[in-house]
């Protein structure tokens, strides 16, 4: 059918030029009669392009080459850029063993095997008729980046506060791979402040840091994209290094004897610090009495100290210190005493016999002690007239026999010594209303401390003056009594 249709063209050709044989029509008879006979030959043709091919690095790639009525003729393989001849027909000439050729249904397939770098470029197919016929393909070999750390900042590296640094990442493949930055916490990229502020991501091979914080400490990671998988990240530590800080809640904390009580520091350092508890110049160290706790986040650390059931020598002040190689700070906590909220106490009642007389009852811990000193008096002067304690009649009488065998079995439940239960017949002997020198005793069942500091409530720095007094006066008539006596 194709063979008349180019009949058909010739025999129109003729009748355009009837008669006349010129030189155009001489051209225009060798151009048709060649193309008949190439058809009537079959002369060797591409069926179809050869494609561009992409292929990563160390992969396999395949460049098809379809040759129709390719008759005796023979197909070969160049690779171009380097003026290699690959194959011949079905034999490899080049000596790299990569290459292969095979030959199915009129498609000769050059294959490449672990394609490297230096596979890429064009590839000609080329058959070998007069005048050769030849078409050519790209074969193109990605690389995916690679980080080169030999180029790059370190994985660690270290600043001091306020001080400026650039972090460098370089990276290689094909196509030139894109390098980004980002923190792994995903906080923001405080970069050049006067002009960007912060970023979540910065793009370019060099991270320029102004004026380092301690809030800009962490891990950076550098990646690199190319479009081709995988894509590859660095990690990069930044230490912004200063001297320790500490800063104190509560610089005064009270609390009651016999309880227990904690007291803590906030500390921030880098590099890491060497925290510790001092008290009275001593180190404190975990026990039974204190017991210590440290809590650490990155630069910060959270440090606590317990004391437990305080006492007197436990009040005063606690130093909590920190200590790196860049210098050394403390804060100062000062642990005092709150009394205990007043409860009614314990409290033998004694009457002088002028408030009997007169139905006064003592209110207040003042005249309770005048009353114990009335008491004494009055039980020595039994004991220096017999005969004055049953000479009174009726109900005066009686009540001062009554007050003279009740202050003879008072109680003292708290004695300077630590003593307790000990009564003044006790004290004395077994006389009446004796007293034993150089002993003292309080009028309560009370601690003395806690005695002191509800009776001397309005004057506490002169407590222990005024219990010396007693102590003094109530020995002084004791020996007095007792010196009469004898």
């Amino acid at each position: 059918m194709f063979i008349l249709t180019v009949i058909k063209l010739l025999l129109i050709a003729l009748n355009i030029f009837p008669s006349r044989f010129t030189n155009r029509r001489i051209l225009f008879v060798i151009y048709m009669t060649n193309l008949v006979t190439h058809v009537m030959m079959d002369e060797p043709r591409f069926a179809q392009p050869i494609p561009n091919v992409t292929v990563a690095v160390g992969r396999d790639a395949n460049l098809p080459c379809v040759v129709e009525h390719l008759g005796g003729y023979k197909v070969a393989w160049i690779h171009i850029d380097r003026q290699m001849i690959l194959t011949i027909h079905r034999h490899v000439i080049s000596r790299i063993p990569r290459y292969s050729i095979t030959y199915t249904d009129n498609t000769w397939l050059l294959h490449v095997n672990q394609a490297h770098q230096d596979d890429r470029g064009y590839y000609m197919c080329q058959v070998n008729t007069n005048p050769m016929i030849s078409q050519v393909g790209y074969l193109q070999v990605v690389v995916p980046p690679n980080i080169l750390d030999i180029e790059s900042t370190p994985s660690s590296v270290a600043v001091r506060e306020n001080q400026n640094i650039n972090m460098t990442c370089r990276a290689d493949g094909f196509p030139t791979p894109k390098i980004i930055w980002r923190r792994e916490d995903g906080e923001e990229i405080a970069v050049e402040k006067k002009k960007k502020g912060k970023v979540l991501v910065y793009d370019g091979d060099v991270l320029p840091l102004t004026k380092v914080s301690r809030n800009e400490m962490g891990a950076y990671l550098c990646i690199a994209t190319n479009g081709v998988p995988p894509s590859v990240s660095k990690r990069i530590i930044l230490d912004v290094e200063f001297s320790p800080m500490i800063w104190v809640p509560n610089q005064l904390v009270g609390a009651p004897s016999g309880t227990d009580v904690t007291i803590d520091c906030h500390t921030e350092a880098h590099p890491k610090a060497i925290i510790y508890w001092v008290y009275n110049s001593v180190m404190v160290l975990p026990s039974k009495k204190y017991k210590t706790d440290y809590t650490e986040n990155s630069y910060r650390a959270h440090m606590k100290l317990t004391i437990r059931n305080l006492q007197y020598g436990d009040f005063g002040n606690y130093r909590c210190i920190s200590k790196n190689s860049l210098g050394e700070t403390e804060g100062s906590i000062r642990v005092y005493e709150i009394p205990l909220p007043s409860t009614p106490s314990k409290q033998v009642t004694h009457t002088t016999v002028e408030s009997r007389e007169n139905n006064i009852i003592p209110s207040s811990r003042n005249d309770t002690t005048k009353s114990l000193q009335t008491d004494v008096g009055y039980a020595m002067k039994n004991d220096l007239y017999p005969g004055s304690a049953s000479s009174s009649s009726g109900p005066g009488g009686s009540a001062s026999a009554a007050s003279s065998s009740s202050s003879t079995s008072m109680q003292t439940s708290a004695l300077p010594g630590g003593a307790s239960g000990n009564s003044l017949s006790a004290l004395g002997g077994s006389s009446k209303g004796t007293l034993a020198i150089g002993k003292s005793m309080f009028y309560t069942e009370r601690p003395p401390n806690e005695y002191s500091s509800s009776v001397a409530g309005l004057m506490p720095p002169h407590r222990e003056l005024l219990l010396l007094l007693l102590s003094c006066w109530l020995t002084l008539g004791a020996g007095i009594y007792l010196a009469i006596r004898l």
